[in-house]
């Protein structure tokens, strides 16, 4: 079963010691697999050496403008998710808005002029985003936790519900203490009609050089009156996607990670056929 934490209980200092997952000062998966570091003299040699078919998209990727209007008309309390490229979702549950890792930066990365870099832009501005019930993020890698986007969203958003420690970098960048809810895995959050749970997942964390492993990574279970999905974040595949169906299934929408699967980190992301699996 999971723990349910009330708000208030979880705006106080988090004592990581608690958690099953955390040992010696960092977190583990639930089994000791490899984050793809010990592999980095082979992964640089193939990059430098590969050639990649078409890394970037030759052609111009359709994209259907939102507008805070548009958004209005259509929130009519039925569950909506759009996606806005990458990881990044706006859900509408319940007559409210949610984001699940919102990334709005032009390249995910600690720096502005190098990095990853979108391929297209986002269906909707951060400014022109309607208010915003709450966010939730599934581990601290710039791909999915964007400073610049948290710094514009910190008014915008009631809630931020994040894996332990992820907390710390929101508070870093100006939000609020008691607007954050830090979960380990199957811990859950009741907000209104809205339940969040979050679950187990298979990767790692860290934006620097020395941060590694020191937050946590998972997935999420959301549950509204009439919808319940799952998001897997980043992970490999792992015996966890069986135990989360098993307890929190079955999901009427399962949002699963691919793409940005190698045989060199294969595990802490899953090939094309493991996603599938994960989802059944």
């Amino acid at each position: 079963m999971a723990t349910f934490l009330s708000c208030a209980a979880l705006s106080t200092q988090i004592d990581y010691q608690q958690s099953t997952q955390y040992k010696e000062g960092k977190f583990h998966n639930s089994q000791d697999v490899s984050s793809g570091t010990s592999n980095l003299p082979k992964i640089i040699w193939r990059y430098l050496t590969d050639k990649r078919k078409e890394a970037v998209p030759t052609q111009t990727i359709p994209l259907e403008t939102l507008t805070k209007q548009r958004l209005k008309i259509e929130n009519d309390g039925s569950p909506i998710l759009y996606r806005l490229g990458h990881s990044s979702l706006l859900l509408a549950l319940s007559g409210e808005f949610w984001l699940i890792d919102p990334v709005f930066s032009e390249r995910a990365s600690p720096f502005s002029m190098m990095g990853p870099k979108r391929f297209h832009p986002t269906p909707i501005s951060l400014m022109d985003l309607p208010e915003i019930k709450g966010i939730i993020i599934s581990h601290d890698h710039y791909d999915h936790l964007d400073k610049e986007s948290i710094t514009v969203l910190k008014d915008k958003a009631e809630h931020f519900i994040v894996p332990l420690g992820v907390g710390e970098h929101l508070k870093d960048w100006g939000v609020l203490t008691d607007k954050i809810q830090e979960l380990d895995w199957w811990q859950q959050v009741q907000l209104e009609d809205i339940n969040i749970t979050a679950t187990p997942s298979q990767h790692f964390s860290g934006r620097g050089i020395t941060d590694g492993n020191k937050t946590l990574w998972a997935s999420w279970v959301i549950k509204s009156p009439k919808i319940s999905l799952f998001y897997s974040g980043d992970s490999g595949y792992f015996e966890g996607f069986k135990q989360i169906g098993e307890r929190l299934g079955p999901f009427d929408l399962t949002i699963m990670e691919n793409g940005a699967y190698n045989e060199l980190w294969a595990d802490i992301h899953m090939q094309p056929e493991e996603t599938l699996q994960a989802h059944i």
